[in-house]
């Protein structure tokens, strides 16, 4: 048997190889076959690491790692890292969904590491990628959109893997059962 097959299709042809099924299994052959070649995994996988670089590039990349550990950052704090304005990052909050920092008791704002690599990204779009406001709001949006595909595809994905595991195991019990007649 081919230790590593490429798609559903050869994987099913490999374990029909190992059996031979008589005139009254060729159906299951052929359910097989339709449940495993409807969706090829080649088709659905996204190209996952083409996304993050539309948007991300390797001076980001800097920025971010040269953000400091800490808990919490107050407003002052994120606008110096940025070298921007602290009334340009409450803009920002009321445009931008991603950035939504925490507000303690005394009303004073508190972003997390997260808060503070949307806003260096936010940042990188408005003022080296020259986005207006709305066009960094769409591309946003767009790759929010496709990491939600690409997750949904590989969620297909798993299952079919979890189907064709199934197959797999329904065609070893026919198997067994035929050497039981035989």
């Amino acid at each position: 048997m081919n230790s590593n097959p490429t798609s559903p299709t050869e994987k099913i042809q490999d374990i029909d190889s190992e059996i031979e099924l008589s005139l009254e299994d060729k159906f299951l052959e052929q359910e097989i076959l339709e449940i495993t070649s409807a969706v090829e995994p080649a088709e659905i996988k996204a190209d996952s690491s083409s996304l993050p670089s539309v948007l991300i590039d390797e001076e980001l990349l800097k920025e971010i790692a040269a953000i400091p550990d800490r808990f919490g950052f107050k407003i002052g704090d994120v606008a110096d890292l940025l070298g921007i304005k602290q009334y340009v990052l409450r803009y920002w909050e009321q445009e931008f969904d991603l950035l939504k920092p925490k507000k303690a008791s005394n009303n004073q704002r508190l972003y997390t590491k997260k808060d503070v690599e949307n806003a260096f990204l936010i940042r990188k779009l408005l003022y080296r990628d020259k986005f207006s406001i709305e066009g960094a709001r769409q591309a946003l949006k767009d790759v929010k959109f496709a990491l939600k595909k690409e997750k949904d595809f590989n969620s297909v994905i798993q299952r079919i893997d979890f189907v064709q595991t199934q197959i797999k195991s329904f065609v070893d019990e026919i198997k067994k059962t035929k050497k039981l007649f035989n």
